[in-house]
């Protein structure tokens, strides 16, 4: 079963929404970007912990210490790591908060960076995300799955337990051939379910959650 997450949500209504459609994960940007909020505004809009649902949250520039202070605050399950994430940054925060890390890769082309093993190795959890230079997500760019496949495949051979979060131009028109080719743990959504940037599209929201159980066979 591929877990689903619905990430820069900038309203409440949009997550109360997403968790009824049977999301997993519900996601809140504190990077940058146009979806960018604050500490307190990603309280407001997470809102109550809820049965089922993990809380996220994406960080850029934080420190590890920032990171946690902030996992803390938000009451967080999982911390999602862009920018130039280390190990001991993982290390440092799984140790002082027992939450979840997620590093995530901006991959370009149909190779993994060289630290993909080492971070899926000291987390037991990786993003794949487009890269695009200036961004550090949201952009609607997807990647080379088909290509990526024999990568991923040897990935999870070296690191079994490995979870796998696929990011980066999902929408329900194509989020069950990135799972086939993937077969990711988690699919992460953003700008193919808004009709503007943090403004989530009810209908498109369910429409992903239909293709992404169908494809699953939870559906039909």
């Amino acid at each position: 079963m591929t877990a689903i997450k619905i990430c820069g949500l900038t309203r409440r209504s949009d997550a109360d929404h997403a968790v009824t459609t049977g999301t997993g994960y519900i996601g809140a940007i504190l990077a940058s970007g146009p979806r960018l909020l604050t500490a307190v505004q990603a309280k407001t809009v997470l809102g109550p912990r809820r049965h089922g649902v993990r809380r996220v949250a994406v960080f850029g520039s934080q420190s590890a210490a920032e990171v946690v202070t902030l996992v803390q605050q938000l009451d967080l399950d999982v911390a999602q790591l862009h920018g130039d994430v280390t190990v001991d940054d993982i290390h440092h925060i799984l140790s002082a908060t027992s939450r979840a890390v997620w590093p995530v890769l901006r991959v370009e082309g149909t190779e993994l960076p060289p630290r993909a093993a080492e971070l899926a190795a000291a987390s037991g959890w990786l993003v794949l995300d487009a890269k695009v230079v200036g961004q550090l997500g949201g952009t609607g760019v997807a990647l080379d799955w088909l290509g990526l496949a024999g990568q991923v495949a040897a990935l999870r051979h070296a690191l079994p337990a490995v979870q796998l979060v696929l990011a980066g131009g999902l929408r329900a028109s194509n989020v069950a051939e990135a799972i086939r080719l993937l077969a990711p743990d988690v699919v992460d959504v953003s700008s193919g379910v808004e009709t503007a940037p943090g403004v989530k599209d009810p209908a498109a929201v369910e429409q992903f959650v239909n293709a992404v159980q169908t494809a699953t066979g939870i559906r039909g």
